[in-house]
Parts: C-alpha cells; sequence; structure tokens
C-alpha cells in the first residue's frame, strides 16, 4: 500500500491553511471594507436578526481575521478552525439554509457554508502538521481532543450566540 511521506502532508496541510485561511481572511476584511463597508454589514446582519448589527458585523469580521491568519500561521488550530465553524454555522442558519443546496440559488444556497465548515471541522481534527507554529511550540494538536475542543467551540459558540441574538425576521 502507497503511504504519504510527512513532507507530502506537510505541504498538502500547508495548502489547505493557506487556501482556508486566505479565503477567511479576505471575506473578513471584505465585511470591513468592501461594498458598504462595516456599516453596510452591520445593516445586513440587522435584517437576517442579528442585533445589534454592529456588534455582530465586527465580532464576524474580527473572528474572520484572526482564525484565517491563525490557520494560515497554524497557531492554535482547533480554536482557529472553531471560530470558521461557529461563522459558518451561524451564516447557515441565518442566511442560507432556507436557500437550497446550491450557491448559485436566489438567496445562495449552503453549500459554500457546508464545504468551509467540514474544512474547518477536518483541519481542527488532523492538525496543522509540521510547518506550522503549533508544531514549533511543541503543541500536539490533532486527534480526538482537537475534534471535540473544535466541534464543541464551533457549535457551542454558535449555539449561544443564536440563541440569544438571533431574532429572525417574521416572513410574509
Amino acid at each position: 500500500m502507497l503511504q504519504s511521506s510527512p513532507v507530502a502532508v506537510d505541504l498538502a496541510l500547508l495548502v489547505l491553511r493557506l487556501a482556508v485561511g486566505g479565503m477567511i481572511l479576505a471575506h473578513g476584511w471584505n465585511h470591513l471594507v468592501g461594498g458598504g463597508g462595516l456599516a453596510g454589514t452591520a445593516g445586513w446582519f440587522e435584517s437576517i436578526g442579528l442585533r445589534p448589527g454592529r456588534v455582530h458585523a465586527l465580532a464576524a469580521s474580527v473572528t474572520e481575521l484572526v482564525a484565517g491568519v491563525a490557520i494560515i500561521a497554524g497557531f492554535a488550530t482547533p480554536l482557529a478552525a472553531a471560530g470558521l465553524l461557529g461563522v459558518m454555522v451561524v451564516a447557515w442558519v441565518t442566511a442560507h439554509r432556507t436557500n437550497g443546496f446550491f450557491i448559485f440559488h436566489p438567496g445562495q444556497g449552503w453549500e459554500y457554508v457546508m464545504v468551509v465548515a467540514a474544512v474547518a471541522v477536518a483541519l481542527g481534527t488532523v492538525g496543522p502538521g509540521g510547518w506550522s507554529l503549533d508544531r514549533m511550540l511543541g503543541w500536539g494538536f490533532g486527534g480526538w481532543w482537537a475534534f471535540a475542543i473544535t466541534t464543541g467551540a464551533g457549535l457551542g459558540g454558535a449555539a449561544a450566540l443564536l440563541g440569544v441574538f438571533w431574532r429572525p425576521p417574521e416572513r410574509h
């Protein structure tokens, strides 16, 4: 049976961290300065029932920025992945779940947030690989504990935020 070399695994995890971390970093940055900026993002958050909109727009943006940088660096990977998972779960519940699967559906379906959430869980569980700050610091992330941290903090944080702050708008 062919088995991947440690160098190949480290390279693959680095590529995954750069792609996902860079994507979520850009997403967070766009919330702050793209389109309508933070005010536009806050208004949109208000419209989907996350109040106060400015607080949640800022919290989501900062979470995406911090998680993006941490994932790229491979730093505190289960916690960074939990932040990414939490943001994706909140996005799924508040904005995407009723729009069908495909992202090109009106209102955007949930395929994107599902894939990003799955990648967050996988990365948090497996760990960042050898080419990471976690490894340089001697942090042995990866395995069942990392899975528990990623899913527990990500899903728990999303559930707490939704339970306390989300008030879905009435559909007419």
